[in-house]
């Protein structure tokens, strides 16, 4: 049974500028291993990282209804990637947390469903 959908999209220029302008931003937002990640990629593929990682981390909140608060923060989610490079979202949350992630070359956009198998 699906128990939340959430849908976010962000420009990429506008997550560019706060990477930019606020070198904290890329801690506050990303988490110990999402960063790994981030400085191993291209100039150019480390904005549509974040982006991604941004919208992706937003949709899940909006799906659990919480917004980002004290239930979820930005580093209570972690977006990472199976070997294939599909995402996949580790949250503390009772469900099973289905994610896609795309970007083009001005917005990034996410969809989380969550699904609790047990009725």
């Amino acid at each position: 049974m699906i128990i939340g959908t959430g849908v976010d999209i962000v420009e990429i220029e506008r997550i560019h500028s706060m990477v930019e302008n606020h070198p904290q931003f890329i801690e506050k937002i990303l988490t110990v291993q999402e960063r790994e990640k981030y400085y191993t990629l291209s100039r150019k593929r480390k904005i549509e990282f974040v982006a991604g990682r941004f919208a992706a981390k937003e949709a899940f909140v909006k799906a659990a209804g919480t917004g980002i608060s004290a239930r979820f923060g930005w580093h209570d989610i972690e977006v990472l990637s199976e070997e294939n490079g599909k995402p996949f979202i580790q949250a503390e949350i009772d469900a099973v947390i289905h994610v896609s992630i795309s970007h083009s070359q001005s917005y990034a956009i996410s969809q989380v469903i969550l699904e609790r198998l047990s009725s």
